[in-house]
């Protein structure tokens, strides 16, 4: 039986992934996941798995990337920046 080491949500036909997207913590890489597949784009994400076990967040252990395979690169950045420029909403 052969393994699939490849970041689950990305297929083993994408050979190279690329990072798009990097936090500390889960909650931003969450929100852009999901705008990245809202798109199409497949996408995944990478972390230690000792921080989110554990909770820890020091030296790295809780940054988590946004990897997408390098196809997409280019349209997962374009569309990162987008979100990255909106506005935040007005209080009601």
């Amino acid at each position: 039986m052969k393994l699939d080491h490849s970041p689950k949500g990305i297929d083993a036909s994408h050979s190279e992934v690329v990072v798009v997207y990097a936090s500390q913590g889960p909650l931003a890489a969450e929100v852009a996941k999901s705008k990245l597949e809202a798109a199409g784009i497949p996408c995944a994400l990478r972390y230690p798995s000792v921080g989110r076990v554990w909770g820890l967040t020091v030296d790295g252990l809780g940054r988590v990337e946004v990897v997408v395979p390098a196809a997409f690169e280019a349209e997962a950045q374009e569309l990162l920046q987008e979100q990255e420029e909106e506005p935040p909403p007005a209080p009601a």
